[in-house]
């Protein structure tokens, strides 16, 4: 399986091997349904594994569980053993992880709405542009208004306070209308009924889980339950580009390292870029290219390569071709791409072998010395030494219960978040109105009652006796009035008198 830190692929007209040094600059696994591309990843997981790699890989079918199970060197796996010259070919099995989405097939997998980001969680949700500006809006409120946004419940909350409050949020972030707040709304309950709200909370997923290598130096296989996951393809490809994401920002740089940190698996790739818009893809593109210098390598795994944006593709040098059908004009483009990204090989035509491939068998191309694509060679895949199809179910119990994790992520943590904060400060508010109408209430029953007690008091007597200034004021104006009268009537008197 490994020979000087290669993994053994299979035999075209000479052993063919995925170089350690170079794992971690991606890689492309393609081919029809049908063609061996599973069995193709799992050989690649086996061989990363013995090498003390982990590995993380979606499970579409429930196939690759048996990567966890000893092989059963069924006849189809020691004649091929045998006819590529496999002589150290024997069953084994590998340190696996289960997880799960929905909690069922494995451990539960839980992220923060925070972690996820806007751009993600529009993805999710399908919003057009300017719902997700009003989506980037929330963000931004919730970070200056220092609420944690863990749960749908928190975003829900927050979408709410923001609609009740649009006219004074619009005029700090801008234009927040309540249609497309309701817009939004409606959008989290479909991903709610999708199944969505188990994957937003805590406690959240720790990558450093991920990366896990056994006493024995093997490095552990953590497989993702796919099958109910796939029937909400967006919640799917979003997840793993968010978990792609995390890797980039979480690890530090290391360079190019004799052998990845952690090799990743994204099956059905295609999914990520249907209808994806441009900033999208251009995300994709930017983690590709980076998250390589953290010693991650990434492997899409899809049906045709036409599926994966030429900006992606470009970016992924170790490539395995299974057979594809050209029966239309679209097939017949995909066979001729397909051919254009290989190193050309005089003994056949690589277009024409596409077509011709057999179950198990594969074009391949791996990087060599001074990262050199090999020459494209007709290869038959090596068999799988773990169990080739799906564990019991019993037997997917016992190793989850026997897990590193076992009980790390069982139990649901809802600590005090924007929800409860934006409950209680409403709460608060209401209480705080209440006591205000009831003061307001008082005040006037007492300014009532004061009017309504004026009204049946009668009106005091006012007194006719004089008081003490007045009765002085008067006596004094009688005196003077008395002295005038003399004087008028001796003057006149005396004036008379004269006369006479």
């Amino acid at each position: 399986m490994l020979v000087n830190d290669k993994i053994y692929l299979g035999t075209s007209s000479k052993p063919e091997y995925l170089t350690l040094k170079y794992a971690n600059r991606h890689g492309l696994i393609t081919g029809a349904t049908g063609t061996g591309k599973t069995v193709t990843l799992q050989v690649l997981a086996e061989g990363f594994s013995a090498a003390g790699v982990p590995v993380f890989a979606a499970d579409i079918k429930g196939d690759l569980s048996g990567v966890g199970a000893m092989g059963e060197m069924l006849g189809w796996q020691t004649a091929r053993a045998t006819d590529i010259g496999f002589t150290d070919y024997t069953a084994s099995k590998f340190p696996v992880m289960f997880w799960d989405l929905f909690g069922k097939q494995g451990h539960p997998v839980r992220t923060t709405v925070s972690e996820m980001g806007p751009l993600l969680l529009s993805r999710i949700l399908d919003l057009n542009d300017v719902q997700e500006g009003v989506l980037n809006i929330a963000f931004k409120f919730a970070d200056d208004q220092g609420l944690l946004l863990l749960d749908l419940k928190d975003l829900r909350a927050l979408l709410t306070h923001i609609g009740e409050n649009a006219k004074q949020v619009s005029i700090t972030y801008g234009n927040v209308a309540t249609a497309t707040i309701g817009a939004v709304q409606r959008s989290l309950l479909v991903l709610e009924q999708q199944g969505g709200e188990g994957f937003f909370g805590e406690k959240a997923l720790e990558i450093s889980d991920l990366m896990r290598t056994t006493t024995d130096g093997r490095g552990v296989v953590s497989i993702l339950a796919a099958d109910e996951l796939m029937q909400s393809p967006r919640l799917y490809a979003t997840f793993l580009l968010w978990l792609l994401s995390e890797l980039f920002e979480v690890l530090p740089e290391v360079g190019d390292p004799e052998k990845p940190r952690l090799v990743f698996f994204f099956d059905e790739a295609h999914l990520l870029f249907n209808d994806a818009p441009r900033a999208l893809v251009e995300k994709v593109e930017q983690v590709v290219k980076l998250v390589r210098s953290k010693g991650v390598g990434v492997y899409f795994v899809t049906q045709n390569p036409i599926d994966i944006p030429e900006s992606v593709l470009a970016q992924l040098s170790n490539r395995v071709q299974h057979a594809l059908r050209a029966y239309t004009p679209r097939e017949q483009k995909a066979v001729k791409v397909a051919a254009e990204t290989f190193r050309p090989n005089p003994a056949f035509s690589t277009e024409e072998a596409i077509t011709q491939l057999g179950v198990g068998e594969a074009l391949v191309s791996v990087l060599e010395e001074k990262g050199v694509p090999s020459m494209v060679g007709r290869t038959l895949i090596r068999p799988p030494s773990g169990k080739v199809g799906p564990i019991k179910p019993e037997e997917r119990v016992a190793l989850t219960q026997t897990s590193p994790v076992a009980g790390l992520y069982d139990t649901v943590i809802d600590r005090e978040s924007a929800y409860e904060t934006l409950t209680r400060r409403t709460a608060e508010k209401l209480d705080a109105d209440a006591a205000s109408a009831r003061a307001e209430e008082y005040r006037k029953a007492a300014e009532e009652a004061a009017k309504e007690k004026e009204r049946s008091e009668p009106a005091p007597r006012r007194s006719t006796r004089a008081g003490p200034l007045e009765a002085a004021i008067t006596s004094m104006a009688r005196s003077a009035a008395t002295t005038l009268g003399r004087a008028l009537v001796r003057g006149i008197l005396g004036s008379l008198t004269r006369g006479r």
